[in-house]
């Protein structure tokens, strides 16, 4: 019979072990993202290559062996976040735990007896300013995510010097994940087409690159940024015609109103 310390020092000192623990073996790409010890990790991912079955357990992980922790998973709906606080409970439950009485079970909320917490909060700024010295924060679907949402979290990391976690596919050439995927400093990227994922069947993929447009397939199993639909101009167009060498007609603050929703450039 295994020492269940020894299988408790094994998972405490690495992830996988945990992921082995409650469920399959996770797959290469999984693993890379589960041992890396990057502060800022950001997954483009082709849909369904298991992005939140893996980020599952990195807040399932802190919360056991890092007595005390708060993680938060965000995601752009409530019922989003919850399915993801539900893999973590799932895994939980195959390690044989059950909540107790000094222990929550809840559907958005998750306290140990150790004192971590894990909240599930929807994608709105207003649900989530109030907490701080968070330890991990897993932003699910991050493409879909308001900017705003984004940008009010990363505060909460400041004096905890926490991890923070961006995974989705691609939803245009716009907002924070892209701005992350393909401009962000000090950050580990990981890139997951749908080539990479052994459990999708590749005559299922060959239907798919039938039956949808190829900027479709493109954005939803190649990991690749397309512009949107109503885009009437190309975004690397419209960088190209911006200079910084050139004096705003006004000032700063009437130019921060002005900003064009999609493309985020000074309307003139």
């Amino acid at each position: 019979m295994a020492n269940p310390f020894v299988a408790d020092f094994l998972r405490a000192t690495d992830p996988v072990a945990l992921a082995r623990a409650v469920g399959p073996e996770p797959h290469p790409y999984q693993a890379a993202v589960l041992r890396s010890a990057a502060r800022q990790l950001v997954l483009n991912w082709s849909r369904q290559a298991g992005k939140s079955t893996a980020t599952a357990i990195l807040p399932l992980h802190t919360a056991l062996y890092r007595p005390g922790s708060l993680t938060l998973v965000l995601a752009p709906g409530i019922r989003q976040a919850g399915l993801l606080l539900d893999k973590v409970y799932a895994a939980i439950h195959a390690l044989g735990w059950r909540p107790r009485q000094d222990e929550k079970d809840n559907t958005l909320y998750l306290r140990l007896a150790n004192g971590s917490e894990v909240w599930a909060l929807p994608g709105k700024e207003g649900t989530i300013r109030g907490f701080s010295g968070v330890d991990l924060i897993v932003i699910d679907e991050a493409s879909q995510v308001p900017d705003p949402l984004y940008y009010a979290v990363r505060p909460m990391l400041a004096a905890s010097g926490g991890r923070i976690v961006l995974l989705s596919s691609p939803f245009g050439e716009r907002g924070f994940f892209y701005e992350v995927w393909t401009k962000g400093e000090d950050w580990e990227r990981h890139e997951v087409p749908v080539g990479m994922v052994p459990h999708i069947d590749p005559a299922f993929v060959a239907q798919e690159r039938r039956s949808l447009p190829p900027e479709w397939f493109a954005q939803e199993y190649e990991c690749a940024f397309i512009p949107t639909v109503n885009q009437f101009f190309a975004t690397d167009l419209i960088e190209s015609l911006v200079s910084g060498d050139v004096a705003p007609l006004f000032g700063a603050e009437e130019a921060a109103w002005s900003k064009d929703l999609v493309t985020g450039v000074p309307v003139l």
